[in-house]
């Protein structure tokens, strides 16, 4: 991996990383990982980015982070990859963003602070940068979504999502975002999360899930399209 995609990493493909090392036998059955200093200089990136990796881990069940001690592997490498998320098609998972995402719009609504919108309009500021680089945008998409439903406080649901994020962050879809995510895509995508944020910000919950329904036919389009070229 070079220093140009390091910088890009964001904490969702350094959890995908570390993810993969744990279920390759790398890092082992309570090994403990190395430091959040140590890992940021690793992958090139702020300890902040690596930190939201070892808790998106910890969400999922994979690593413990103990105060004081350091972060250590829970599962072992059979665990460690769940074969529903590996084999994982696209209708499965716009279903399951479906079944989810227009709710959480609603409940950020409720529970959205105001640190939460600044920080997804900063997300929103970088999406806007990345026409032309879908990797880059990928990474801020995730984050953007992720934090929707961060900003809920349900515990439950934000697993949920991360084992959605797991399912996008499979190799395997590497090459879908490649043919969906073209510089057209990707503006119609910006201004969708824009309009999200807006609902919410204005106090919509159904304008805000109504606007991500439209965003997600959007992507299932875009994926049906592409799995059958």
């Amino acid at each position: 991996m070079n220093t140009k995609e390091l910088n890009r990493l964001g904490s969702a493909e350094i959890a995908a990383a570390i993810r993969r090392d744990i279920s390759d036998g790398v890092l082992g059955f309570r090994e403990r990982l190395p430091a959040e200093r140590s890992l940021a200089e690793q992958y090139g990136v702020a300890r902040g980015t690596v930190r939201e990796a070892l808790n998106q881990l910890a969400r999922d069940g994979l690593v413990e982070i103990r105060q004081g001690s350091g972060t250590y592997v829970l599962a072992n490498d059979e665990e460690a990859v769940n074969p529903i998320i590996e084999n994982a098609s696209p209708p499965e998972l716009i279903d399951a963003r479906f079944a989810l995402e227009p709710h959480i719009c609603r409940l950020a609504v409720l529970h959205a602070r105001q640190q939460d919108l600044d920080r997804a309009d900063e997300l929103l500021a970088k999406m806007d940068e990345c026409v032309g680089d879908p990797a880059r945008f990928s990474r801020f998409d995730t984050e953007f979504h992720t934090l929707l439903a961060e900003t809920t406080g349900n515990r439950l649901l934000m697993w949920i999502v991360s084992q959605i994020n797991g399912v996008r962050n499979q190799e395997q879809w590497a090459r879908m975002r490649q043919l969906t995510l073209t510089n057209e895509t990707i503006s119609q995508y910006n201004r969708h999360h824009r309009l999200v944020l807006d609902a919410i910000r204005a106090r919509e919950p159904e304008q805000a899930a109504a606007i991500m329904k439209e965003h997600l036919e959007a992507a299932r389009l875009s994926l049906t399209r592409a799995a059958s070229a």
